[in-house]
């Protein structure tokens, strides 16, 4: 077996496919975050709705993880989750994070940072019914989330065990530890490819009420 890694310094890439000019951001970040999420849906990207969540525990240890975007409007971006989950956790000790798109098809990437709160529980049961069946069956046996388990066909019991019994019911109550969070957003920034790595990179952030934009070194 080769274990030697590759050199890596020579793995690089030219970005040309665009640029980022304030004269051509709109004034408010979750405008300018609509047109480019949509741009990435116009483009059929894989999963451009796929985002990493970065958390920290009380002793300040990251933890990073791809969640999928289930809302978006000026109040904040949800996401739903297991509430005992890493994530869970770590967001009652430390309730900021902070959530990364990244779409390297368009040399392009989005960073939005903020407190985060979890949303109400009749917002979180209306999502959990709008779920598949078996993905309601899963959020019920995938708990707690991250806990240990001694195989995948135990995994896999646990599943059908609860499909079998809920198969005629008409609906699977969501469970208490479950449900959703929303980031809501008091910094974005927002990062184009560029020739050279002269990159652009334009940052907004919230002071007293109002969104200030600003250019970053690349």
């Amino acid at each position: 077996m080769n274990d030697v890694i590759k050199d890596l310094s020579e793995l690089r890439l030219s970005y040309q496919k665009g640029e980022l000019h304030e004269a051509h951001v709109d004034e408010n970040p979750h405008v300018q975050f609509l047109t480019w999420f949509n741009a990435s849906l116009e483009a059929k990207l894989h999963e451009p709705y796929a985002m990493y969540l970065a958390t920290a525990n009380a002793q300040g240890r990251p933890h990073v993880r791809t969640v999928l975007l289930r809302g978006a409007t000026e109040a904040g971006y949800d996401f739903y989750s297991n509430y005992d989950s890493q994530k869970g956790l770590d967001l009652i000790a430390n309730p900021y994070a902070e959530l990364l798109f990244y779409w390297p098809e368009l040399e392009r990437q989005i960073r939005v940072s903020g407190k985060v709160e979890k949303i109400s529980l009749v917002e979180s049961t209306d999502y959990y019914h709008k779920r598949p069946r078996d993905s309601q069956i899963a959020a019920h046996i995938s708990t707690p989330q991250s806990g240990v388990i001694a195989s995948r066909e135990e995994l896999q019991t646990r599943f059908q065990s609860l499909q079998d019994r809920v198969s005629d019911k008409t609906e699977l109550a969501k469970p208490e530890f479950w449900g959703g969070y929303r980031l809501v957003p008091d910094y974005y920034e927002f990062w184009q490819g560029r020739p050279n790595r002269l990159h652009d990179r334009l940052s907004y952030e919230r002071i007293d009420g109002t969104w200030k934009l600003q250019r970053l070194m690349p």
